[in-house]
């Protein structure tokens, strides 16, 4: 088998998100797929390129010496292919990444405006997108950093924080009895299961310290948050939110009792002036959504009132 740039670009994955399940979604193939071609991988290599162990995947001696110098070529090949793509675009496009926030369609819309046109490119881990940014895939990437799990952040990039500090809300049934306060206390939570997508750096660790920290031990159960959302809906499990989430119909969004949970909003970028180039928005964007969230907007003023001062870091 002779080695291809997709066989380099799956090394990389799978050290990037360190697991074969999040590689694989990561890449948009099967785990089963991914598993096969990296055992091929190895055996035209003539070693192991990764230890298997609970907690995911670890280059080996001989993985860190592959990836040290796949990485380079991978990145090369994307620049190509994306200064091929800009020469033969109507207009300057600008590569943003994210993961999901309510305030990526007013700050898409901002930038459109200001002759921006952003191309997105969305990814649930704000690691890799770091690393794509760094690489030249993208030129600027909006993620959340959970508190307690610090995101690598390689060498050269450039951050400005959005927001230090962002509570996350807990999404339950709209009939769910804590449901009736607007703060929930996470005991009023103990018998319920609860739903977290682990393929989202440090969230899956965060939320069982939170749970630890008060002295529970719910079930908590695997699942990205499009199938949370869906399964609160019908009354099946409660899950984390951001604050800027809306309550519907049958879901109620809710402050939790202490703000136990957080995580720290920031723009990365190679250059601070690219960073110059699109923060205004993004601020502009972000207020406008915060304020239209009820709950979150009550607990701005409260921290604007007891602090006297905030607003985004810059």
């Amino acid at each position: 088998m002779d080695l291809e740039v997709r066989h380099l670009r799956a090394l990389c994955a799978i050290a990037d998100t360190g697991s074969l399940h999040r590689a694989a979604r990561h890449l948009g193939v099967a785990q089963p797929s991914l598993s096969t071609q990296l055992r091929r991988i190895e055996q035209e290599l003539g070693g192991a390129l990764f230890t298997r162990e609970p907690t995911g995947c670890r280059p080996t001696p001989l993985g860190r010496l592959v990836l040290l110098r796949a990485r380079p070529l991978v990145a090369e090949m994307r620049s190509l292919v994306a200064e091929a793509r800009a020469a033969t675009a109507d207009g300057p496009q600008l590569r943003v990444g994210s993961t999901a926030s309510r305030a990526l369609a007013g700050w898409l819309r901002r930038l459109r405006g200001r002759r921006q046109e952003p191309i997105l490119h969305m990814n649930v881990s704000p690691n890799a997108l770091l690393r794509m940014v760094a690489d030249g895939q993208l030129d600027i990437a909006f993620v959340h950093e959970v508190e307690g799990s610090p995101l690598r952040v390689p060498e050269g990039l450039r951050l400005r924080v959005l927001i230090e500090r962002e509570p996350q809300f807990v999404s339950l049934p709209a009939d769910h009895p804590a449901a009736e306060r607007a703060l929930v206390r996470l005991a009023d939570l103990a018998g319920d299961r609860w739903m977290v997508d682990p393929t989202v750096d440090g969230e899956w660790d965060a939320v069982h310290r939170m749970l630890r920290a008060a002295g529970l031990s719910p079930r908590v159960l695997h699942g990205d948050y499009h199938t949370a959302a869906a399964l609160v809906a019908t009354g099946e499990v409660v899950t984390v939110c951001q604050p800027t989430s809306p309550s519907r119909p049958d879901a109620a969004v809710r402050r939790i009792e202490g703000d136990p949970l957080g995580v720290r909003l920031l723009l990365a970028a190679r250059t601070d002036a690219a960073l110059d180039a699109v923060y205004p928005a993004l601020a502009e964007a972000y207020w406008e959504t915060a304020l239209l969230a009820p709950a979150y907007r009550e607990w701005l003023e409260r921290e604007r009132d007891e602090h006297r001062a905030f607003a985004p870091t810059r």
